[in-house]
């Protein structure tokens, strides 16, 4: 397994969808890009910038409920793209012995983010399909997708995921 870090979430222009960047932690930086939904997207937002709802939202619920259960979430793994999906797995403690638990990747890391618990990716995953990005300087094109991020977010309606 390769240690991960959540490097951005960014959209991809023009379609609008939201993407997932999962870059290795050393080595050659490889990194996963993996397409998510707007809800994910949102919701890895919000533990980011540690925004807290009045209620709590899905992945937060499910932090509480591991907690109330006494289990704890060691690390998430993701393992395969198939089909162009990519999967992943919650690698949990609880007091009756490790158990894991297969996730959306968007999942596993929202989920992750909130338990502040490392990100794994597969090794043959990331030589299949990891990419090294540009290192050039993007610092003032960041803004402007972050910005773009969250209008897009802003602007995300219940009737959108009918």
């Amino acid at each position: 397994m390769v240690e991960m870090k959540l490097d951005a979430l960014r959209v991809e222009i023009p379609s609008n969808n939201p993407i997932l960047l999962l870059q290795e932690k050393a080595g050659s930086k490889r990194t996963l890009v993996i397409y998510i939904g707007p809800a994910e997207a949102q919701a890895i937002a919000f533990a980011q910038q540690s925004i807290s709802t009045p209620r709590p939202m899905t992945h937060d619920l499910i932090v509480d409920l591991m907690g109330v259960l006494g289990a704890t979430l060691d690390y998430v793994v993701v393992t395969a793209l198939r089909e162009r999906t990519f999967y992943a797995e919650l690698h949990l403690v609880t007091t009756s012995g490790r158990r894991q638990v297969s996730a959306r990747p968007s999942d596993a890391v929202a989920i992750a983010v909130r338990a502040n618990c490392p990100i794994f990716a597969e090794e043959d995953l990331i030589d299949a399909e990891g990419v090294v990005l540009s290192t050039g300087d993007e610092s003032a094109g960041d803004a402007d997708l972050v910005s773009e991020f969250r209008s897009f977010i802003e602007g995300i309606r219940p009737e959108d995921f009918g």
